[in-house]
């Protein structure tokens, strides 16, 4: 059991957000809110004078963004342990919260009690999902377990070659947008990014 309170600070651009959020945590005898910040800036400078032991944070924010954020926080102080808590829950906004290493990732629809003891499992050491970011992970992970099809490995092939799209479409009798489709395909399925990574990824595991 803590000896002191855990201290929480609340990181949103929306003052209605920061003083909802405040007003869940009011009362409770074992997390003591120490600072609300409107964007990433302001959460780095409260940080260092209230050092907060689990931040609540937005990821879209002016000034400094959440992501943005959460890696200068980390560097800082690595001991504070961040929670995403947003409205958002696409696949790119989770990724790149999850690659910083964060504790937990919400949705802002999260019941008060759910948000409590995501807090108290963040400042234990734990980690938090909500299950629609659970299903989400869950998802690509299945994806990425999939080789690419014939026609997207042919695709791949074009391209490990210095095709470009118009090439690949021309070569292969398809439109443009469906070269382009193909692309994303492989890309989920390699678990990358780019072209260039796609190809080494594909090599790798013996597919080109």
């Amino acid at each position: 059991m803590r000896e002191h309170p855990v201290r929480l600070m609340i990181v949103d651009d929306h003052p209605v957000v920061r003083d909802g959020l405040r007003g869940m945590f009011d009362g409770l005898p074992d997390i003591t809110v120490v600072a609300a910040a409107a964007d990433g800036r302001e959460a780095l400078a409260l940080a260092r004078s209230t050092e907060p032991d689990v931040v609540l944070m937005d990821l879209r924010m002016p000034n400094l963004d959440g992501v943005g954020a959460i890696r200068r926080l980390h560097a800082a102080h690595p001991a504070t342990k961040v929670i995403v808590l947003t409205t958002y829950d696409t696949d790119g906004d989770v990724s790149r919260a999850l690659a910083e290493g964060v504790a937990g990732y919400l949705l802002k629809d999260t019941p008060r009690e759910e948000l409590h003891r995501a807090v108290r499992t963040a400042a234990a050491g734990g980690r938090v999902l909500s299950p629609a970011i659970a299903g989400h992970l869950m998802a690509g992970k299945n994806q990425r377990q999939k080789d690419p099809s014939p026609r997207e490995l042919e695709v791949l092939r074009l391209i490990a070659k210095g095709a470009g799209n118009k090439e690949v479409a021309r070569t292969l009798l398809i439109s443009e947008t469906t070269v382009k489709t193909h692309l994303k395909h492989v890309f989920a399925k390699l678990g990358v990014e780019t072209r260039a990574a796609a190809v080494v990824a594909a090599i790798e595991r013996g597919l080109l």
